[in-house]
């Protein structure tokens, strides 16, 4: 007992220790692994139109709609863009069901959807505008888009951890037929 008690009364000792203590905390603050078991339900209604009561759809359009696949976690789901009768747009996750993960945020993007490892990086190349943090890793959630955001230029949407630049899962947009 004497010997070990000797042994870490050595200052490199005592500075290993230290420097283990700190990267073992900052690793942990880093990768946040208590979010592989914690999952964040969110169940938001649709959005409606104040001035359509008793209609099922308000008057909201869905304008482009898509199916989340899987990428670096197992992710699905469906994302559709509404217009309301005022003109705003609203990104609408429905059913989702993804990871929970550090810094995890929504971005409309005009890269390709592209299935296996070739799509788990691409979101954040190209042009893209984060919607915000991901409000939970299931249910349903609605994101407003950015009054004059281009549809036909953003085509693609993304869960996206931005801690590590890669993408939980993502989903093509296709126009619907109005």
């Amino acid at each position: 007992m004497g010997r070990v008690r000797r042994l870490l009364t050595r200052p490199i000792v005592m500075a290993v220790l230290a420097v283990g203590i700190l990267a073992v905390g900052a690793g942990v603050y880093w990768f946040q692994p208590w979010k592989l078991w914690v999952d964040e339900t969110v169940r938001e209604s649709a959005p409606v139109s104040a001035g359509s009561p008793g209609a099922p759809s308000g008057g909201v359009r869905t304008l482009a709609a898509g199916e989340l696949i899987s990428h670096e976690h197992t992710t699905s789901g469906r994302v559709r863009i509404l217009q309301l009768p005022d003109g705003s747009r609203t990104l609408r996750l429905e059913n989702l069901d993804t990871s929970n993960g550090p810094d995890l945020r929504v971005l409309i993007t005009d890269a390709p959807v592209k299935e296996g490892r070739a799509g788990w990086y691409v979101f954040d190349d190209g042009a893209h505008v984060s919607l915000g943090k991901l409000k939970g890793n299931k249910g349903d959630q609605n994101y407003a888009l950015p009054a004059g955001l281009d549809l036909n230029r953003y085509t693609s949407v993304s869960i996206w951890c931005d801690r590590f630049d890669v993408s939980f899962g993502a989903a093509p947009l296709a126009p619907t037929r109005a």
